[in-house]
């Protein structure tokens, strides 16, 4: 487990990253929370979103450390207990534990289409996010490095919580959970098979998620729980 989770930045990840971000158009603030100890992913988080940071346009992603216990009142204002964290759009989406593997390309697309302003989701979404209204959504996706399939169920519920807030729905959340670094997450919704998305406490899906069946399933217990 311990290697899937070691962060190898070769000159051809750089390359890549370099080409994907290349046409950010506005800034996105990125939070990165580290502990100085008994954190074994920490450096490796670290390593990675400089790499990220340093292979974007410049001054087009702000990024923001915050180390366990130098900076305690940080992680307290974000409400942060876990390490590493990355947060996007002000804690709106959460990263708890390393987005590496095949996770990597949706935590990429994810800064993209905040910078770009555009969530790429269906009108008809957007539409039902907007029948939801202001109310309690949590949503958990858990994830592991070598799914092919999760950095899509993670992108598309950090594209509701993003269409949500835009619109001044404040109380959405999207936490992408990296299941071999929070197994105790995972067991909590007895996680066999990934990806599995939680919503406000319920397990509503497992497997591979359509972008319709997905968010009436979200909306679906977002009514019943709210």
């Amino acid at each position: 487990m311990e290697e899937m989770l070691r962060v190898e930045i070769t000159r051809e990840l750089r390359e890549a990253l370099r080409d994907a971000l290349r046409d950010m158009k506005n800034p996105v603030d990125m939070h990165l929370f580290i502990a100085e100890s008994d954190c074994y992913t920490c450096g490796e988080a670290e390593k990675l979103v400089k790499a990220v940071v340093e292979e974007a346009p410049k001054g087009k992603i702000r990024l923001h450390v915050h180390i366990w216990p130098r900076d305690k009142d940080d992680f307290i204002k974000y409400r942060v207990d876990r390490a590493p964290t990355i947060l996007l759009l002000d804690g709106g989406i959460r990263y708890l534990g390393l987005p590496w593997g095949e996770e990597l390309k949706g935590f990429i697309e994810t800064i993209i289409r905040i910078s770009n302003g555009e969530s790429g989701l269906d009108k008809e979404t957007i539409k039902k996010i907007e029948e939801l209204g202001d109310r309690k959504v949590y949503i958990e996706v858990i994830v592991t490095p070598p799914c092919p399939y999760c950095p899509y169920a993670a992108l598309i519920a950090n594209m509701l919580v993003y269409e949500a807030r835009r619109r001044g729905f404040k109380d959405y959340y999207s936490i992408v959970v990296e299941a071999f670094e929070n197994p105790d997450i995972a067991d909590r919704y007895g996680v066999v098979n990934v990806p599995a998305i939680a919503v406000n406490g319920q397990l509503v899906y497992v497997g591979v998620p359509y972008e319709d069946e997905l968010v009436r399933r979200i909306f679906m217990a977002a009514k019943m729980s709210g």
